[in-house]
């Protein structure tokens, strides 16, 4: 897993660190590491830009013009707030051959520097004039400035960058928000940051927290998933969620509800059956895709809260919590429960999400007890203990109706197998996400397709070695 911390307590472990070290000599190596990546994406090129804010980082921004020219680069600086712009960086850039310019042409990368961690809020006019005008790819100097280091959140103007170069360790704008290629250059502050805010799932972490069958497993030792989900009007979400649970490791998985034939004739290895009284022992439940919110629903989100199982509750069965708070009764207190809200279902359950999608998160899985996975490009996933996990969509493929029955399907087939409901919460939507690019290739897609590329997506987040 990789750790994010919040631009606070890096200030924090930065400013300690430098208590020790000769002054600016943090500024120089985190500089010198821009230098490297810019030289690595110039890739032969020879023209780098500078736009050059007040403070810090412009002044990282201006060093690495610096080691730059010593490298035979031309570099020219567009400085935005001439008489707040880093004086040693500024010095040391001009006694290279750097040049201070009023407008950038012809360069081959532009270097963002306009403002750092400190900043908030949309880019200003002048700079985002200057940022509207680029034709050239940017690389970032520690984050992307108008993109709010904290959240992610972007309300203007701001800069698009296609690489990011960020020093000591990650922030959570960089799983957050589109950052490009992320770089990161040490600056020894391992030892002063204590356990991260925001983790976010590599594939080998995914890799290896995804139930396989072991030799000595049969269909029921892997975990038996129900889904109650789906209706005479919307039979498309059973077959959907049913189908995520079959592909994704479940042993066995029973459906109950009134879309059972149409499950039956997709999923032949599904039991099928009309009611959930007669849906037999499972594991897990997924509860609410398609289901409707009508009287008839409620029984059955009412039947599936008091079986003791784990839940995943998506789409109508989040409605009805929203509508009907005499349902959560129904919940033993001891009962794992995952919700997975997008937005405007969030909005019924705790009001606006608002820019922090984390503290969002955090809210509502406190206050149902409950691990929630708030969907959006980047998908945030908070434990009730305060853990919060972070996957960021490379695309957005994804987002067509019916996918969210597949996240389903696969949270509950991993609930179902025993997997910690947070962690099953954030495996299934990097594998979901995973699923969704290999089937697009390129062109968009249903969910059914999405669906077909499941089992393509666990072969690719499977080590090696796996049997």
């Amino acid at each position: 897993m990789r750790g994010l911390w919040t631009t606070a307590r890096v200030k924090a472990a930065e400013d300690r660190v430098m208590a020790r070290v000769p002054a600016g000599s943090l500024m120089r190596r985190a500089a010198f590491g821009v230098a490297t990546v810019a030289l690595e994406v110039l890739a032969g090129r020879r023209r780098v830009g500078l736009l050059v804010g007040a403070g810090n980082n412009g002044g990282d921004a201006l060093w690495a013009g610096y080691y730059l020219r010593r490298r035979g680069v031309s570099v020219a600086a567009v400085l935005l707030d001439p008489p707040r712009a880093h004086a040693e960086g500024l010095a040391a850039f001009r006694r290279a051959g750097g040049r201070v310019v009023e407008r950038l042409v012809d360069v081959d990368l532009v270097i963002d520097g306009i403002v750092g961690l400190s900043g908030r809020g949309p880019l200003r006019p002048a700079a985002a004039e200057h940022v509207a005008h680029l034709d050239a790819p940017v690389l970032a100097v520690d984050s992307p400035s108008g993109v709010d280091p904290d959240t992610g959140a972007v309300d203007g103007p701001a800069v698009r960058a296609a690489v990011t170069v960020t020093f000591g360790c990650l922030k959570p704008v960089h799983a957050l928000a589109d950052c490009g290629d992320v770089r990161l250059v040490d600056l020894g502050l391992g030892a002063e940051l204590a356990g991260p805010d925001l983790l976010e799932l590599e594939v080998s972490d995914v890799g290896a927290a995804w139930p396989v069958p072991g030799p000595t497993d049969d269909k029921y030792t892997q975990g038996v998933t129900g889904i109650a989900a789906g209706s005479a009007t919307y039979p498309g979400a059973a077959v959907l969620a049913t189908g995520a649970a079959v592909l994704a490791t479940s042993g066995m998985v029973r459906y109950a509800g009134a879309a059972a034939e149409h499950v039956r004739s997709r999923w032949p290895e599904a039991i099928c059956t009309g009611s959930i009284t007669d849906a037999g022992r499972v594991q897990a439940w997924v509860v609410g895709p398609g289901l409707g919110t009508g009287l008839g629903a409620e029984g059955v989100l009412r039947a599936v809260l008091e079986a003791g199982v784990p839940v995943c509750a998506d789409a109508d069965a989040i409605t009805m919590l929203a509508n009907n708070p005499d349902l959560w009764d129904a919940r033993d207190p001891d009962t794992p429960l995952v919700l997975t809200p997008h937005d405007r279902e969030y909005e019924r359950l705790a009001g606006k999400v608002g820019d922090d999608r984390v503290a969002a998160a955090r809210r509502v899985a406190e206050k149902f007890d409950a691990v929630v996975l708030l969907k959006g490009h980047a998908t945030v996933v908070a434990g009730p203990d305060g853990r919060v996990l972070v996957n960021r969509a490379r695309t957005s493929w994804a987002a067509t109706a019916g996918s969210g029955d597949v996240l389903s399907g696969l949270i509950g087939a991993l609930l179902a197998a025993g997997v910690d409901p947070l962690l099953a919460a954030g495996c299934a939507a990097r594998v979901h996400v995973l699923a969704a690019e290999l089937a697009a290739d390129g062109a968009p897609i249903p969910a059914s397709s999405l669906l077909a590329s499941v089992p393509d997506a666990i072969r690719a987040v499977r080590p090696l070695s796996s049997p």
